[in-house]
């Protein structure tokens, strides 16, 4: 019974950080938009994706960031892209979070 239910809670959380592409693509297209790698700086230095800026999730002064700009969060898991993403949008920033690295289909650098 708890192998179920954790499996539901996954499920569910992995539906929650889903994205609608359609709107993802317009706000893409529209240009208006900064992607933060919430990452270190030596995660990012590996790789990263094509045109992110870096500041790590812990390092981020959220009344500094533009909002007039939609944006776009990512980490290596998913778990800083939340915070990030929870902190940002209390702040009334139109935010998205992208979720994990590896399972972003964007150019890499």
């Amino acid at each position: 019974m708890k192998k179920i239910l954790l499996v539901l809670f996954i499920s569910f959380l992995l539906c929650g950080c889903s994205r609608n592409d359609n709107k993802f693509d317009e706000l893409m297209e529209d240009g208006n938009y900064i992607i933060v790698d919430v990452r270190t700086s030596d995660e990012f230095n590996v790789s990263h994706i094509k045109g992110a800026i870096n500041i790590p999730y812990d390092e981020i002064d959220v009344n500094k960031l533009s909002k007039e700009k939609t944006i776009f969060v990512y980490c290596r898991s998913g778990a800083r892209s939340k915070i990030m993403f929870d902190k940002l949008t209390a702040k009334g920033y139109e935010v998205y979070d992208l979720g994990a690295f590896d399972s972003i289909d964007l150019p890499k650098e």
